[in-house]
């Protein structure tokens, strides 16, 4: 009795194909597990009340199954992390590559200066650091897209100026039928306003031995895209949820928010739940119906749900009209969850559900939030304020706001 009751054991993993292919053997036994567990839990509620046992069991394996979703998570951020060994003495590197190892190594700017020169650049390296080699920008990226939740599902654009302005029509286009030779009518011309949104400075700061810098088999500009990309995306991730715009990105949360049958442009709407902090004791999934036919057609072939992990775990245990679990696991490791047939994005950012929250999103969020990317990532190497350690400065320039406000929904957990 006691071993039933236990949730099912994590078990550490490395990143190999096979031990995948076993960890998400493991978590799709959990859910079969879960599904029995759960619905023991609903035919007690139905008799009389659930069994307190039963509550605990349920509630322990939910637990194990976010902790073995998100183990199956980091196994396949593994498969596209970069190794920090060399492959081989013979890979080509650009002149930029080695000249910036050379920087980070041992300090010595002094190729750096000339490739700055020959390229008309005039920054100075005491007084900002020099730009990462472009392969090292390419994988920073690559990995941001990979650990930053909304960065993965909203648009992505790069540009050279620190503000990105982009004009739209208020009224919408003008448009007509006309016959192939007939005489076009002159359209009415269109009200335009423009969306600005300005890059901010990100920043890291990792700290290397002298060991490391000696070791010639590491490869460092690899080794600084490692440990900044965490901080990158953990930071980038909460200013695309809640960021209040100054000095940082604006998140989708941060606009005004209005109920959805009095939307207006530059506001984002929402639904209500009917009760104060939760979802509806009667019927949860008719709530969520109407949030999915919130949005228009058009924007819901490519919508995904945004909530964190608490939220999801208390969705996991609801069913629909017909009895099927709404929450489904992945299909393969990689993928993600589905909720009413739609993928789920988990952003330990956004908030938790409780009176006036909006803990869940949804929408298209390639369409509905841009994110704003400054050309070139810089690093400035210090030895002299944390000796014996070497830090590096790294900098980036990121932006991001709302760029389309009929593509995003949330659902509201009040009465109004």
């Amino acid at each position: 009795m006691t071993q039933a009751l236990n949730a099912p054991e994590i078990k550490s993993v490395s990143g190999d194909p096979a031990d995948l292919a076993d960890a998400f053997g493991e978590f799709m036994a959990t859910f079969e597990a879960f599904k029995d567990s759960n619905d023991e839990r609903l035919a007690q509620i139905e008799r009389r009340s659930a069994d307190v046992v039963t509550v605990e069991k349920v509630d322990r394996i939910s637990k194990a199954l976010d902790e073995q979703k998100r183990a199956l998570d980091n196994l396949s951020l593994k498969k596209v992390r970069p190794v920090l060994g060399r492959e081989g003495a013979t890979v080509q590197r650009s002149e930029h590559k080695s000249a910036f190892e050379a920087y980070i190594r041992n300090g010595d700017d002094r190729h750096l200066r000339a490739l700055d020169t020959k390229a008309m650049s005039y920054g100075s390296g005491q007084d900002g650091g020099y730009l990462v080699p472009d392969e090292t920008e390419a994988e920073i990226g690559k990995r941001l897209t990979a650990l930053s939740p909304i960065r993965s599902i909203a648009s992505v654009r790069q540009v050279s100026a620190s503000v990105l302005k982009k004009p739209f029509a208020i009224s919408g286009p003008a448009v007509g039928w006309v016959g192939e030779t007939a005489a076009r009518p002159q359209t009415a011309t269109p009200t335009l306003a423009e969306l600005q949104f300005p890059t901010m400075e990100l920043y890291a700061m990792p700290a290397a031995t002298q060991t490391l810098l000696e070791d010639s088999v590491v490869d460092l500009d690899q080794w600084i895209s490692s440990e900044v990309e965490v901080a990158f995306a953990e930071q980038e991730g909460a200013a695309f949820v809640s960021g209040d715009g100054v000095n940082k990105p604006k998140g989708f949360l941060d606009y005004t928010q209005v109920a959805d049958a009095n939307w207006v442009w530059e506001k984002i709407g929402y639904k209500v739940t009917g009760k104060a902090d939760a979802l509806p004791d009667t019927a949860p999934s008719d709530i969520l119906i109407d949030t999915i036919y919130a949005l228009k057609a058009g924007y819901r072939q490519n919508a995904n749900w945004v909530m964190n992990r608490k939220t999801q775990a208390s969705i996991r245990k609801l069913k629909d009209a017909d009895g099927n679990y709404m929450w489904q696991p992945p299909a393969a490791p990689g993928q993600r969850a589905m909720l009413m047939g739609f993928p789920l994005v988990e952003a330990e950012d956004m908030p938790d559900g409780g009176a006036d929250t909006t803990p869940i999103a949804f929408g298209d969020f390639g369409r509905g939030y841009l994110v704003v990317d400054r050309t070139g990532v810089r690093v400035l190497r210090d030895p002299y304020s944390a000796k014996p350690y070497v830090l590096f400065y790294t900098t980036k320039r990121v932006g991001g706001g709302v760029q389309d406000f009929e593509a995003i929904k949330l659902l509201k957990y009040g009465t109004a």
